[in-house]
C-alpha cells in the first residue's frame, strides 16, 4: 500500500536476477515518503540495488505514456486487512498476499527477522516465476 517495503524489495529483486528479462517498476495506492530503512538494510546485507529505489503511485504507471506491463505483481498482507489493489486491462497479474513488514511491532531485531521474512518469501515468488 504504502510501496516502501515489499513492491520495493520486488523491484529490486526483479533488478538482480531478472533484469535481463524485465525492465521492473514498484508503486503503490498511498506511496510513503521514503523507503523503509529496514527495506534498504534488507537488501544492502544481501547485495541487491537500492539505487534510485523510491515510493512511487501507481497513477504514475496509468498515464498513456507509461511503459507497457508484462506482469503485475500486487502484494497485500490478507492477516492485517490489506486489500489486493486491481489493475483493469492487464491479464497478467498476481496476488501475493505476504506479510506487510511495516506493521511488525517489536524490538528492532523483531522487526528485522519480519522484514527478512518478507525478503525470502518475494524472492522464492520471483525466483519460481524467472525459471518458468
Amino acid at each position: 500500500v504504502t510501496n516502501c517495503a515489499r513492491s520495493i524489495m520486488a523491484e529490486s529483486i526483479m533488478r538482480k536476477n531478472g533484469g535481463f528479462l524485465y525492465k521492473p517498476f514498484s508503486a503503490g495506492m498511498e506511496p510513503a515518503g521514503t523507503v523503509h530503512p529496514l527495506t534498504l538494510k534488507t537488501l544492502q546485507s544481501r547485495d541487491y540495488p537500492t539505487d534510485n529505489l523510491q515510493p512511487k503511485a501507481i497513477s504514475t504507471f496509468e498515464k498513456n505514456s507509461s511503459p507497457d506491463m508484462d506482469l503485475i505483481f500486487t502484494f497485500c498482507d490478507r492477516s492485517h486487512g490489506q486489500a489486493a489493489v486491481m489493475w483493469p486491462g492487464h491479464s497478467s497479474t498476481s496476488f501475493w498476499s505476504i506479510p506487510d513488514p511495516t506493521v511488525t511491532v517489536g524490538d528492532e531485531a523483531a522487526k528485522m527477522a519480519s522484514f527478512n521474512r518478507s525478503f525470502e518469501i518475494v524472492n522464492e515468488h520471483i525466483s519460481a516465476l524467472l525459471v518458468m
